[in-house]
């Protein structure tokens, strides 16, 4: 047999999955692409539909990411931790860019689509929910969405009832020797973060002595970078909205833009965009 039939015997060889797993037996591709049942007749549900599945399983990550981060940071783990945080990061911008591909539905396509749609809303997201509350966003009120599904809301109520990242963030402050007010060490972690003094104060140790904190540099870096992805991600929710629907109410009951608009007024880390101005 010559050389070149045994390349072709062994390329063969090597396509023929019939007894091996596959790329699509691993990534289970036919579960998720028959996962698509537009509801309409109209051609543009479909990209409604994979918009919020794929935001969906990049949240799923960004969630595996940011619990593993938060625990790593509790056990003074921080190179780990730091990279956690840095995937997130980035995570949050490829979301970002997914809201460039939904802007180019235009308000007519998304007006034939929506009554289909119910009261089914991006806001009754429960991955998305414990991603707020993990950050320190913390609202009973938005456990309400979830109460129809028992297993949900138990998942959406651990990361209403944890400490946050920055609350961790804070003990390990403390842990290096730092000062903390126990007020913000010890506290009703269900309660929204107030951003204090004290803490205002241990911060700014850290930044005006880098070399000598430098771990406590990095992580309150690592914070901000985190933050503002997370802020430029609300924004561009915000922007692609108003661009398909205006200034309507959203489907799942909110006040749509003028709801998405107070969500930009959230700040999860105060005190680390505070001591910017004392610096």
């Amino acid at each position: 047999m010559s050389g070149g039939e045994n390349i072709v015997r062994d390329e063969k060889a090597q396509l023929d999955f019939s007894k091996d797993m596959s790329y699509g037996d691993y990534l289970h591709l036919d579960e998720i692409l028959n996962a698509q049942h537009p509801l309409s007749p109209e051609h543009n549900e479909m990209l409604f539909i994979v918009q919020h599945q794929t935001s969906e399983l990049w949240m799923k990550l960004m969630l595996h990411e940011l619990q593993a981060a938060i625990a790593h940071v509790a056990q003074d783990k921080l190179p780990e931790a730091f990279k956690m945080l840095a995937r997130v990061s980035r995570i949050m911008e490829q979301l970002v860019h997914a809201w460039d591909v939904l802007a180019t539905m235009t308000p007519p396509e998304y007006t034939a689509i929506r009554p289909y749609l119910a009261n089914s809303s991006g806001f009754q997201s429960a991955q998305y929910r414990r991603i707020e509350f993990l950050l320190g966003n913390k609202n009973a009120a938005m456990l309400k969405p979830h109460a129809h599904r028992p297993d949900l809301l138990a998942q959406v109520d651990e990361a209403y009832r944890a400490p946050s990242l920055y609350d961790e963030a804070l003990k390990l402050v403390q842990r290096r020797g730092i000062a903390v007010p126990a007020s913000h060490l010890q506290r009703d972690w269900t309660q929204p973060y107030a951003a204090d003094d004290g803490v205002k104060a241990a911060w700014l140790e850290v930044y005006r002595d880098p070399p000598k904190h430098w771990d406590l540099y990095q992580m309150a870096e690592e914070l901000v970078d985190l933050e503002d992805a997370f802020r430029l991600w609300r924004f561009r929710h915000v922007t692609t909205v108003e661009r398909v629907i205006g200034f309507k109410r959203g489907t799942g009951g909110t006040g749509g833009v003028s709801y998405l608009r107070k969500m930009l007024d959230v700040v999860l880390f105060p005190e680390l965009w505070a001591v910017r101005t004392e610096l």
